[in-house]
């Protein structure tokens, strides 16, 4: 990594998309005695503790946790910390020497990004185990690349669009012509950001 990722405020992978329709999350923590468990919703500690579980199990090396959540001094959540409205998540660590990064914003809250990240990580070891495919394989578009580089004028990475629709239109054709994939799909993502920002859609 060029430089050290933040714990707090959030750090998003540089030319990462966001979401833009966030859900409601489907996490949950059993409780209770066996004859009275009960469900609810993840708390950040389950989900904090899920994810290190995993990072555990996975070898990663370390792990930067990154959220616009407040932290204390121990760098545990503050208890009466307000919900950030940006409830993105990302996860910096090393596996075998290689800088790898996963983020999340699909879901309303922090605790349920960070376990659906918990909850990848899972799946990939799953994979693994059956043989098809090895986990440096599966992390290797989770690479973390250096910044994009994004030409003072934007435009011409999308095709020099006059309007949000046509630069949202030539994003997406472009994607598909890289497989969303490498320095290009970084280069795309940074534009499409810097158009929708010009044109006033982001």
């Amino acid at each position: 990594m060029t430089a050290a990722p933040t714990a707090y405020p959030l750090a998003w992978p540089p030319g990462w998309p966001r979401e833009r329709n966030r859900q409601d999350p489907k996490f949950r923590t059993v409780t209770g005695p066996v004859a009275e468990k009960k469900s609810r919703e993840i708390t950040m500690e389950d989900a904090r503790h899920r994810l290190s579980a995993e990072l555990d199990k996975l070898g990663a090396r370390y792990p930067v946790l990154s959220t616009n959540v407040e932290l204390r001094v121990d760098g545990a959540p503050r208890a009466n910390g307000q919900a950030p409205s940006d409830t993105g998540v990302a996860v910096y660590f090393q596996l075998k020497n290689k800088p790898i990064v996963l983020a999340c914003d699909r879901w309303r809250t922090v605790a349920g990004n960070i376990a659906a990240i918990a909850a990848h990580i899972d799946a990939m070891r799953g994979m693994d185990r059956w043989g098809v495919g090895s986990l440096d394989q599966m992390f290797t578009g989770y690479s973390l690349l250096p910044a994009p580089i994004v030409p003072e004028d934007w435009r011409t990475p999308l095709g020099n669009p006059a309007t949000l629709a046509e630069a949202n239109e030539n994003y997406r054709q472009r994607m598909k012509d890289c497989a969303g994939d490498g320095p290009r799909a970084y280069e795309l993502n940074a534009a499409i950001e810097r158009a929708r920002k010009e044109f006033g859609g982001g």
